[in-house]
């Protein structure tokens, strides 16, 4: 004879089935992250190591801490290590304002150009050298943050101010990317110095890297990551839409302030130092939200680690492919993120925003 167990024990039994699951998705998660940081220093070693001119493993370890002057060590410290700082940094920075962006604007194919923060520091950075007669990195720097911070506020002010949506801030950073895209071409097209000296910047490359850039770079990168990762929890809120996150206690005009702020130290800085690199900040958070779900304490640690894989990968490839010279790391990323993005949205299970 059969008897049913009462419901009290049935639900009892149920809540102790369901507790472990949460404690064992933060435990996948936490490896998940663990590898990933895992196969970007295995990345680090490879972006040092291989160049046009091949350098062993041996010999990248004593160039890093037993440099005697050799060619091989000069080069190392010199030029890659360098070269590979920039990367980590500007990699970090792109993913995660990607991933604000698309959190910021709850759209799926969002990515930092589309507030218009390329297009101002491109826009500037063109002035200041053809105008202004800039010629270094370390210079110009400046006006492409300059460039990036006005053009983020004009299209805030665009959208509404306190009245901002999603989907004004989409249509006004759409516009001004278009305006000032079209002020660079027209420049460039008129003033042929200016071209020659944008050729590369223009496509995004690391050649360029050194640390006088790596330090005025790093605490506007440092700032935008701590920034991003403290609003986190008002991001999870805002992506359910704006009546839940007031419901939730989300303040919606602070977060948007933060978030824009956030993208505008992150993505003016890395295009700063390197140009307009696409595909970054698109793809990345794409492949994380596969992963992680939707829960931006997640998606942005993961997008800061992976990134830097994608950007300093990319960059391997592009010194490989076209020994002795290089292919510039904008076109590999735009090369090799093509196809997978492709994929990644004709596939019915990608994660949704």
């Amino acid at each position: 004879m059969l008897v049913d167990s009462p419901p009290e024990q049935s639900a009892d039994r149920t809540a102790a089935a369901s507790a472990p699951e949460p404690a064992r998705r933060h435990a996948l998660r936490a490896a998940g992250l663990l590898l990933a940081v895992g196969v970007l220093a295995l990345v680090c070693v490879a972006s040092i190591a291989i160049g046009a001119k091949p350098v062993p493993v041996a010999d990248v370890w004593h160039g890093l801490f037993q440099n005697s002057g050799t060619g091989n060590d000069v080069v190392i410290r010199d030029v890659r290590v360098p070269r590979t700082v920039l990367g980590l940094l500007v990699g970090a920075a792109l993913g995660l304002s990607g991933a604000v962006m698309q959190a910021l604007t709850r759209n799926p194919l969002a990515e930092p150009g589309l507030l218009g923060v390329n297009a101002g520091a491109s826009a500037a950075v063109v002035t200041a050298i053809s105008f202004l007669g800039v010629t270094s990195i370390s210079e110009y720097v400046w006006f492409a943050f300059l460039g990036a911070g006005v053009v983020s506020v004009v299209v805030y002010l665009l959208g509404g101010s306190r009245g901002a949506t999603p989907v004004r801030l989409a249509l006004a950073g759409t516009a001004a990317t278009a305006a000032l895209f079209g002020y660079v071409n027209a420049v460039q097209l008129l003033d042929s110095a200016a071209l020659d000296r944008l050729r590369f910047w223009t496509v995004g490359s690391l050649a360029s890297a050194d640390p006088a850039t790596i330090g005025k770079v790093a605490p506007f990168i440092a700032a935008g990551m701590v920034l991003a990762l403290l609003i986190a929890r008002p991001l999870n809120a805002m992506e359910m839409g704006d009546d839940t996150a007031r419901a939730l206690g989300a303040h919606l005009h602070r977060t948007r302030v933060l978030a824009m702020a956030a993208v505008t130290l992150l993505c003016g800085a890395a295009t700063a130092a390197c140009g307009p690199i696409v595909f970054i900040g698109l793809m990345v958070p794409h492949l994380v939200r596969a992963v992680t779900g939707p829960d931006m304490r997640w998606i942005l640690p993961y997008a800061a680690v992976l990134s830097p894989v994608l950007l300093l990968g990319s960059d391997v490839v592009g010194r490989m492919v076209a020994r002795p010279s290089e292919l510039q790391v904008g076109v590999v990323t735009a090369f090799i993120g093509g196809p997978v993005f492709i994929h990644l949205v004709r596939r019915r299970r990608m994660a949704q925003l």
